[in-house]
């Protein structure tokens, strides 16, 4: 059983003025997010919006001959879901659980709601999709110009800005679909980055890197990023909700929902 939580971790949700966050805060659901379960998956409708407050989520490009590729990557300063506010549709990627951790969700046709009635929602919706849109323009322009191991630790350093700690729980098989290549070269390129001192070990699931060489060995892409993920403080949640917990599962996720009294 999780406890309540006293902060709202979201970097969109936080900054939210009492008002604003009230039209989401009576809907919301606080969830564990399991990792490698599929928040979901390309071709389908997005039913709901999640807010992380910890862990990251890939969002993973599912190609016809069954290989896919990670065109970006989110934890506590975005949210899945969010653009379908832009109008009915289908979701183009697979969104994957990579590191485990907690977040909100709120239907899409409450949040669409919500989305009407405030202006402050509509700026965090603006702010997630420029930050969207320019990691998918870094994402693009590092797969085309640049070597896998320069992929590989700038991939390492953008869910590495998600969590606490230097260890960071990727398999090679998650590796291989965050790349798009096979999971030999996932083991050749580790060794290579063992072998520069950026990755110190990398027992089965579990990556232990350095951070100041893996950034020497990461894509210029990375450098010219924003701000990294791990910069805004959590605000205190409306204590004026005083929200109750039922708790209950749904699939693999564990989900607590928030009650009015």
């Amino acid at each position: 059983m999780m406890k309540r939580p006293t902060t709202v971790g979201n970097r969109l949700l936080a900054p939210l003025p009492p008002a604003d966050l009230g039209l989401l805060a009576p809907y919301l659901q606080q969830i564990s997010l399991k990792q490698d379960a599929v928040l979901v998956r390309s071709g389908d409708r997005n039913e709901q919006v999640y807010f992380p407050h910890s862990g990251t989520i890939s969002f993973m490009l599912d190609m016809p001959n069954g290989q896919t590729v990670a065109t970006s990557v989110i934890g506590h300063e975005g949210a899945v879901g969010m653009l379908s506010v832009l109008g009915p549709s289908r979701s183009p990627t697979t969104a994957v659980i990579r590191v485990s951790g907690i977040a909100s969700q709120i239907s899409a046709s409450r949040f669409h709601a919500a989305f009407a009635q405030s202006n402050a929602i509509k700026h965090a919706v603006q702010t997630h999709t420029r930050a969207v849109l320019m990691q998918l323009q870094h994402v693009a322009s590092c797969n085309a110009l640049h070597a896998v191991e320069a992929r590989m630790a700038r991939w390492l350093l953008h869910i590495h800005d998600r969590i606490d700690g230097n260890f960071i729980p990727l398999t090679q098989e998650a590796l291989s679909e965050l790349l798009g290549v096979r999971r030999t070269t996932v083991t050749l390129v580790g060794r290579k980055l063992r072998a520069s001192g950026a990755v110190r070990s990398a027992r089965r699931g579990l990556v232990e890197i350095a951070r100041p060489r893996l950034e020497e060995a990461a894509c210029e892409g990375y450098e010219v990023m924003p701000e990294n993920a791990k910069t805004a403080p959590a605000q205190p949640l409306l204590k004026a909700l005083e929200p109750i917990r039922v708790y209950r599962s749904i699939s693999n996720v564990e989900t607590t929902r928030t009650l009015d009294r």
